[in-house]
């Protein structure tokens, strides 16, 4: 007895039939696909400069859904008093330096950590550790991998955080604070970078050395030496180089402002009056604003 080894006719199999061989032919792929659905603590990632360095921050926030945030064991709270906590849910939250940053006085290298803290109700301990990945297993990590340990002290907020918030708040030019908020309780701490030595040192480079520096440099550095209290001397002769090359409504401003801290009140007025001639003529009334209230300061004084 011979037996065919022909495929037999599609025209002879079922319409259902076909549908299951064809997934069958093509692994089941119908079959392995995942419903996405929301999470109840959903993801964040966050990102902010402080100073000259980025700072993210990733985490997943759980909700209260009628729960207290804090309290102590036997409770209603999702986070037990004097009990390690992953400082969000489902991973744990991480923090990432792009550069080294001081984090409450302690200086930190560079690098994602895991942020750990001890919630109580007088006082939080918070730690950075080089464990990123310890997730609800929080005592998985070892002492001798924290970067970073300090206490803080815990604030009652007036109105209720349903949903765990990390933010990045009160900046500075150099500092911020990283706060963290859920129910009625809020804790801070404060992340500080080098900033000084890195704009100095681009100063050094593209204004001091260089022997044809951009009026954007120059003014750029007149602008950080006001700011920061430095040397109004050399401030105002950067800013008047700049101006000598390009003067701008924003710049003249600015030597108005050097001249008033020199007590230069007479050169302040003039270049005031030059900035605000700039400005109107390119019709922003904000600095003719500025510069007429400068001016009256200046004449004030004299």
């Amino acid at each position: 007895m011979s037996f065919s080894t022909s495929r037999p006719s599609t025209a002879r199999i079922p319409g259902a039939t076909l549908v299951l061989t064809g997934l069958l032919l093509g692994g089941g792929t119908a079959a392995q696909a995942q419903i996405s659905t929301p999470q109840p603590s959903p993801k964040s990632t966050l990102t902010q400069r402080v100073g000259l360095t980025d700072v993210t921050v990733t985490y997943y926030r759980p909700s209260l859904r009628s729960r207290l945030g804090f309290g102590e064991a036997g409770g209603k709270s999702v986070v037990t008093y004097g009990q390690r906590w992953r400082t969000g849910a489902n991973s744990s939250t991480t923090i990432k330096f792009a550069d080294d940053m001081m984090v409450e006085g302690q200086k930190v290298a560079a690098g994602e950590y895991g942020l750990y803290t001890i919630p109580g109700k007088a006082e939080w301990t918070v730690v950075l550790n080089k464990n990123t990945k310890a997730g609800a297993n929080v005592d998985a990590f070892k002492d001798d991998e924290n970067v970073a340990s300090f206490k803080v002290k815990p604030m009652m907020l007036k109105d209720k955080v349903e949903t765990f918030t990390i933010d990045l708040t009160d900046l500075t030019p150099a500092t911020a604070n990283v706060a963290m908020m859920w129910d009625q309780t809020a804790v801070k701490f404060k992340l500080m970078s080098e900033v000084d030595a890195k704009v100095m040192a681009q100063i050094d480079e593209k204004v001091v050395k260089n022997a044809s520096p951009t009026s954007g440099d120059l003014a750029a550095a007149a602008v950080y030496y006001l700011d920061n209290n430095k040397d109004m001397k050399q401030a105002l002769t950067w800013m008047q180089q700049a101006n000598a090359k390009d003067p701008k409504f924003w710049n003249m401003l600015t030597e108005a402002k050097i001249r008033m801290k020199m007590k230069d009140y007479k050169g302040a007025v003039t270049a005031a009056e030059m900035s605000k001639k700039l400005a109107t003529e390119a019709k922003n009334m904000d600095y003719v604003k500025m510069n007429d209230e400068l001016i009256m300061e200046a004449k004030k004084a004299k």
